[in-house]
C-alpha cells in the first residue's frame, strides 16, 4: 500500500507525488488537520475555510479513481510523526509520497516524519512539485543563493531554454479499495466560517482554477503588462489562492502562458513574459526561505536593518488595520482586503510603504495582520513582498524611494472607480477630490470620512533620517550580483 499525504497540493493533475504512489500500487490519502500550527502560522480562517472546500472537491476526484481521502487529527506539526506511523502500520503502507514544502517549519516536519518512518522500515519519498527548479539548484557563480531578482531570472530562463519542467500525467482508476474516505469537516474551531459573499468570489475546485488560468490566458494574458497595475480593471489571473492551495501548479502556468505565445519566453507577447516574470518572483522568494531561512523566523533578510527605529504607535497601526487612515487609496485597499480576502499587488506595496515609511511601524506587524486575512497567504511571497517594501529584504526597494500614496492613487485610479467602490461615503466627490478629500473639504474634511492621519511629506523625512541613522548598509553574505 501506498500512502500520499497531502499538504499545499490540493490536486489530481499534475500532482507529482500523487502520481508517483499511485504507480507503485495501491493509494490512500491522507491530510492531517493542524489548527494550532496554523495559528502559530497566522493563517487566515478564510485561507483555512478554502483549503478545506478544496478538499471536499478533491476527495470527490479521487473518488472517481477509487483512492480513499482519509482526514486525521495533528494538531501541531509535533505530533505529525506519530500520527502517521499509526497510520501507516494499520494500513500496512510500504512508502509514504509527499510534495516538497519549505519554510524551517515544513523542513524540519518532513525530517521528522521520514526518520520516524524509516526506523520502522516504512520508505519516505519526496518530489520537487510546487516549484520549477529545487532550491539550490540555482546559484550564483560562487555558489550562493542569488540576492537579485534579475540575475536569478537570467539562470531560470537558461535552464528552461534547455529543460522545460513537463506535465505529470494524472493517475488511472485504480481497483477498489475497502477503506472508506472520511468526511472533511465543514469548519475548523478558532477559525471562523467567511461569508458566502466572499465564498462565492473564490469557488473551489480544480475546474474553476483551470476555467481561470484558461479564460486569462486566452483573453486577458495580452493586457497584462499594461493593466496590471490598474485596481479597478480585471488586469490579473486571480489564481494566487489556487497556486497557494496547490489547486494548480506552476507548470500547468508556465505551459499555459507559453501557449499563448508561441512557446517563447521572453519575445513576443509583452503580456506573457511580464506574467511567466511573475511566476518566476513567486519562485525567487521561494528559495529565499530555503537559501536564508532567518527570513522564515521573523528575521530581516538585511541584518542591519534589525537595528531600525520602529515606532511603536498602536493607534496608527489600528486605524491602518481598520480601513480608517483618511488617505482614500490606503483605506479602500484595506477594505478590499478585509472583505474578499485578497488585495491588488500593486496595492499591496503601496499599503506596506505607507504602513513601513509613512508611519514606520516594524514590517512585522503588516506581514502577519496580511497573512490573517489572506486567502492567498504564503510565507515566502508575503514576507518577500513585505521586506521589499521597508527596505529591509533581498532587492528591496532602496529605502528614499518612499511611494506617496496620493500620486500612486491618481496614477493607477486616477478616475477614483477602485476608491469609490471601496469608499462608497466619498462617491460625491469629483475625480481629482476623491485622491484627497481633506484638501476638498477645507478643515474639517468630507462628512464620514476622517481627516489623514499622518502628514506625508513630514513622514517621509522622518523615514528618511531612520534609515540614514542605520550602520552601513553592505550586501549580505557573498554573491551579491
Amino acid at each position: 500500500m501506498q500512502l500520499i499525504w497531502l499538504r499545499s497540493d490540493l490536486r489530481q493533475h499534475d500532482n507529482t507525488a500523487l502520481t508517483a504512489a499511485a504507480e507503485r500500487g495501491p493509494t490512500v490519502a491522507v491530510y492531517l488537520l493542524s489548527p494550532e500550527q496554523w495559528q502559530e502560522h497566522d493563517d487566515a480562517p478564510c485561507k483555512v475555510d478554502f483549503w478545506l472546500r478544496n478538499l471536499r472537491e478533491l476527495s470527490k476526484t479521487l473518488g472517481e479513481l477509487n483512492i480513499p481521502l482519509l482526514i486525521r487529527s495533528a494538531p501541531h506539526w509535533d505530533q505529525a510523526p506519530a500520527v502517521l506511523l499509526e497510520l501507516c502500520q494499520d494500513l500496512q503502507v510500504e512508502a509514504v509520497h509527499v510534495n516538497e514544502e519549505y519554510g524551517v517549519h515544513e523542513s524540519r516536519r518532513d525530517a521528522a516524519v521520514a526518520r520516524a518512518l524509516q526506523a520502522e522500515g516504512i520508505a519516505f519519498h519526496s518530489y520537487l512539485d510546487q516549484l520549477l527548479f529545487k532550491p539550490g539548484s540555482v546559484l550564483t557563480k560562487t555558489g550562493t543563493y542569488f540576492q537579485v531578482f534579475s540575475q536569478f531570472r537570467k539562470v531560470c530562463y537558461e535552464r528552461l531554454h534547455r529543460s522545460m519542467p513537463s506535465l505529470i500525467k494524472a493517475p488511472s482508476a485504480q481497483a477498489p479499495l475497502n477503506i472508506a474516505s472520511d468526511p472533511v469537516p465543514e469548519s475548523i474551531e478558532g477559525f471562523p466560517t467567511p461569508g458566502q459573499a466572499l465564498r462565492n468570489l473564490w469557488p473551489a475546485g480544480e475546474a474553476e482554477a483551470r476555467h481561470r488560468l484558461d479564460s486569462f490566458a486566452e483573453v486577458q494574458i495580452d493586457y497584462y503588462k499594461s493593466e496590471r497595475d490598474f485596481p479597478a480593471k480585471p488586469g490579473t489571473s486571480q489564481l494566487s489562492a489556487y497556486l497557494a492551495a496547490g489547486v494548480i501548479s506552476p507548470r500547468q502556468c508556465l505551459h499555459a502562458a507559453l501557449q499563448s505565445n508561441q512557446g517563447e519566453f521572453e519575445s513576443g507577447k509583452v503580456g506573457a513574459v511580464t506574467w511567466i516574470n511573475e511566476l518566476l518572483w513567486r519562485e525567487f522568494y521561494k528559495h529565499i526561505l530555503v537559501g536564508y531561512p532567518r527570513v522564515s523566523r521573523h528575521r530581516a533578510f538585511r541584518p542591519e536593518t534589525e537595528a531600525l527605529a520602529w515606532r511603536d504607535a498602536p493607534q496608527e497601526l489600528a486605524a491602518w488595520q481598520e480601513a480608517r487612515t483618511g488617505l482614500p487609496i490606503i483605506d479602500a485597499a484595506m477594505r478590499q482586503l478585509l472583505e474578499t480576502g485578497w488585495m491588488h499587488n500593486r496595492l499591496r506595496m503601496v499599503v506596506a510603504m505607507f504602513l513601513t515609511k509613512n508611519l514606520l511601524i516594524d514590517w512585522r506587524e503588516g506581514e502577519r495582520f496580511f497573512m490573517h486575512h489572506l486567502i492567498d497567504g504564503d510565507l515566502a511571497a508575503n514576507n518577500g513582498g513585505w521586506q521589499w517594501s521597508a527596505s529591509t529584504g533581498t532587492d528591496a526597494a532602496p529605502y528614499f524611494r518612499i511611494f506617496n500614496p496620493i500620486s500612486q492613487s491618481e496614477k493607477f485610479d486616477s478616475e477614483g472607480l477602485f476608491i469609490k467602490h471601496w469608499l462608497p461615503e466619498l462617491a460625491g466627490l469629483n475625480k481629482k477630490e476623491v485622491h484627497n478629500p481633506a484638501s476638498a473639504g477645507g478643515l474639517f474634511g468630507v462628512a464620514d470620512y476622517p481627516l489623514p492621519i499622518v502628514n506625508l511629506s513630514t513622514s517621509r523625512e522622518r523615514a528618511l533620517t531612520a534609515f540614514k541613522n542605520l550602520p552601513s548598509r553592505t550586501s549580505v553574505g557573498e554573491g551579491h550580483e
